[in-house]
């Protein structure tokens, strides 16, 4: 395994393509939850374990039960004449997965941390419908990542979703403190922010990597 290559889909994934500032998928939720530091790190937190967990599960099912390759193993257990392509399912098949996995992390929060929880209210069961988990999955399957690759590239997707998510909710708070014209208090400031931090990551764009 290139431990290079590793470290480059991370970098990548976490400063160069960061899903908020660069592709701009899951903005509801960071704008969303992005209003405390609490919630803001529950919720990367819970978005880092279904994006991997998504990542790793979506990849064995493309795989493993979606392409027609000699390994598909409706092909091994049904003994067809030739393997079935079943990719046309991906989205479908990508969706339930994500949601299953979304509901075990809702049932977990809500046992462990009732706090956590009530403070990310409607939040969390959206991230079953969160497009930043489908588009790695998506993309794991569209740069034809290996297996280990989709999980970094997954875990390295939600950790720089949670960096986009802390260092929002840390200027929101700071900005509750502040003389905000009355116009742009609440989401526009947030807005403006996001849009500031998004033009701050460009930077990271002029790295040569590899």
């Amino acid at each position: 395994m290139d431990f290079q290559a590793l470290m480059i889909i991370a970098v990548t994934a976490i400063f160069i393509n960061n899903f908020v500032f660069s592709r701009f998928l899951g903005i509801c939720p960071y704008i969303g939850v992005s209003k405390q530091l609490d919630s803001a790190v529950g919720m990367g937190a819970a978005v880092i374990f279904v994006m991997t967990l998504a990542s790793t599960v979506t990849w064995l099912i493309h795989n493993y039960l979606l392409m027609p390759s000699e390994n598909n193993l409706f092909y091994k257990w049904f003994t067809l004449d030739s393997p079935p392509d079943l990719t046309f399912l991906k989205t479908i098949a990508f969706i339930l997965v994500i949601a299953s996995l979304v509901q075990f992390v809702e049932m977990v929060i809500q046992k462990t941390s009732p706090a956590l929880y009530s403070s990310l209210g409607i939040f969390l069961p959206l991230i079953t419908t969160n497009c930043a988990i489908l588009g790695a999955a998506l993309l794991n399957i569209d740069e034809q990542y290996t297996f280990i690759e989709s999980i970094v590239h997954g875990l390295a997707a939600g950790v720089g979703f949670t960096l986009a998510l802390i260092l929002m909710a840390g200027i929101r708070e700071k900005l509750e403190l502040a003389d905000v014209p009355k116009a742009l208090e609440g989401i526009p400031m947030a807005f403006i922010m996001a849009g500031l931090m998004a033009i701050a990551f460009l930077g990271f764009s002029g790295f040569q990597l590899g």
